[in-house]
This record gives structure tokens, sequence and C-alpha cells, in this order.
């Protein structure tokens, strides 16, 4: 029952928090701690009136090496998938890395195991406390990206931001495609019902092996499917998401359009955006558009693998504690064996 409770106080300071702000990660982890303790609570009421439904958690506890392994695989497929249809580059082989880690790191640890040797098994319980770590952080991204992604937009924004990716030979590829779709549908919406139509912004630089600024491409893709000229105005300098923001919101301040803003891109780099945004101050809502299956799981992981990145140091921190743990256990273990 304690659990049950828990899970309430959480669901309701998950609510309280995303109405707050919903562009904060730790909304996240608030979500996902409500989910593992409605379960736990749940599981445990009815193992007391129905005691046979134990005998189920033990077959789900017992079957997750093998779900372990099912995943791996389905990984390890996707990223061969990815490397055929996209190429070798290493953000579209996060995947099939992933799928190799995971069967492969439980076989390194049992290895360390079984040679005795306490360093080893030291060494052995600190992979474990890692992967556990970053297990539950990518778990906690995946829920709320999920979650932060289904969110409808609540503001009538004064500039609609689309968010560039490559383009091909001058024309816009399916992927960018979709984003744009999405914000023309966000703009037609708000301008069915105001006076003062949004600011369609595209964005997006030119790249190394790009014929033309991404922002143009996509401008001129806007114009061709019926968005009036005077309501687009192109972004083209900008070559990380964060310049997006910050250039696309000059040009809408530049324009007199200097109120909220509504972000789209592909659903899943809906969370990433609204990080950003939120960390440059900026009021906006993000939108995602969708994207093609095969290609969600290494996206998701590049967008999990960039946010690591941009708070290295305090996931650093808190890994701490684990290597603290790793060197007490290694040194009992030293003391127990000589």
């Amino acid at each position: 029952m304690f659990s049950l409770i828990l899970a309430a106080v959480l669901a309701c300071s998950y609510v309280y928090l995303r109405r707050k702000d919903p562009r904060m990660l730790r909304n996240g982890l608030v979500l996902v701690a409500a989910c593992w303790f409605a379960v736990t609570g749940v599981s445990q009421v009815l193992a007391q009136w129905f005691p046979w439904t134990q005998w189920i958690t033990l077959g789900i506890v017992a079957l997750t090496p093998l779900a372990v392994v099912v995943l791996a695989g389905f990984l390890i497929s996707n990223g061969v998938r990815m490397m055929r249809r996209e190429g070798r580059s290493l953000g579209n082989l996060l995947s099939l890395i992933a799928g190799l880690a995971l069967l492969g790191l439980p076989l390194v640890a049992a290895l360390l195991v079984l040679t005795l040797n306490p360093v080893a098994i030291g060494l052995a319980a600190l992979l474990f406390f890692i992967c556990s770590y970053f297990g539950v952080v990518f778990v906690v991204f995946l829920a709320y990206a999920v979650a932060y992604g289904r969110m409808k937009h609540t503001i009538t924004p004064a500039a609609v931001v689309i968010l560039g990716s490559q383009i091909i030979n001058g024309k816009v590829p399916p992927l960018l495609r979709s984003r744009l779709d999405k914000g023309l549908e966000v703009y037609r919406g708000v301008s069915a019902q105001e006076e003062l139509a949004p600011l369609l912004i595209p964005s997006g630089g030119q790249g190394a092996d790009e014929s033309r600024p991404e922002g143009a491409a996509m401008a001129d893709y806007l114009v061709a499917a019926g968005a009036p000229s005077q309501h687009v105005i192109a972004e083209e300098k900008a070559k990380t998401t964060a310049e997006n923001l910050q250039f696309s919101a000059a040009v809408a301040q530049g324009q007199g359009r200097g109120g909220a803003m509504v972000i789209v891109t592909n659903n899943y780099h809906v969370l990433r955006a609204a990080l950003l945004s939120r960390k440059l101050g900026l009021d906006a809502q993000v939108v995602g558009s969708p994207t093609a299956r095969y290609f969600l799981p290494s996206a998701f992981l590049r967008e999990y693998a960039a946010i690591l990145t941009e708070h290295k140091v305090l996931h650093a921190l808190l890994c701490l504690p684990f290597v603290a743990l790793t060197v007490f256990l290694t040194t009992a273990l030293v003391l127990a064996s000589s």
C-alpha cells in the first residue's frame, strides 16, 4: 500500500512539474518513478489477494535475460538496416553498437567474476553499477521524450520555427519534408483563427556536402506548398540546434514577431530541442513530426548521447558514488582473501 501512496504522490508531483515547465528532464525522472512504484504497489496488492500472481512476477524476472537478448538482436538487426539504407556514419551505427554492447558487456562481467580475482570482481561490479545507471537514465530520457512528444502546443505563436536537417541535391528529403509539413499544419491551424498569421522560419545553414543552405531549400518547399511568400523568412546560417533556435529567434525579433514560438522538428528530437530552448531562455514549445520507424532506434540513441554529452560533468559526478562503492567492495574482498 505504501508503494501505491508513493506512486500517487509522485504522479501528482509530475502533473504539477509538467504544468510549471514541461521542458525539464527531471519531469521524466518523476514520471518513471511514479510508474515504477505503481507497478510495484499493484503487484504487492495482487500477491495478497491472488497469491498465484507471484508466479507471474517470478516468470517475468526469469525471462529478463531472454528479453535482453531479444532486444540486442533487434538493435543489431536495426543497425544493419540503418547501415544499408543510410550509410556507415557513427550516428547510423549506434543501434548496432548498443545491441553488441548488450550482448558483450554481461559476458565480460561474467568472465571477470570467474577469475575470482578481487580486483577483477570489483571491475565487474563497477561495470554493473555504471551500466545500470546509464540504463536508468536512458529509460528516463526515452519515457519523457515520448511523453513530451505527445503534448499539444498550447500557445498562439508569433513565429513557427522549423529546424533544418540535411538536404540532398538541393532538395528536401522525406525526413525534412515531414518537419515542413508539420510546420505548415501548425501555421494553418493558427492563421485560420488569428488575424495576424505567424511567421514561418525554416532554419538551417549550408553544410560542406550541401549545394545550398537548408533554410533556402525549406523556404522554397513551404512556398510551393501554399504558404504566402511574405510569411516565410529563411534563416540560413545555423549549424547546430542551438544556433537554429538563437538565430531564428533573432529573425523573428527583427520582423517584429518577438512573442512565443512553436518549434517544429522530428519526434525523436523534440525533447532535446525543448531542453535547449529553455536553456536559451526562449518562450517556446516544441512539436514533433512523424519519422520512419526503422530510423527511430538510432535517432533516439543519438539524442540520448547528445544529452549525456551536454551534461557530462553532472553524470560524471553522479557516477562517483559507484566508484567509491566499488573501491570499498574491492578492498573488502582483498582483505578477506589475504
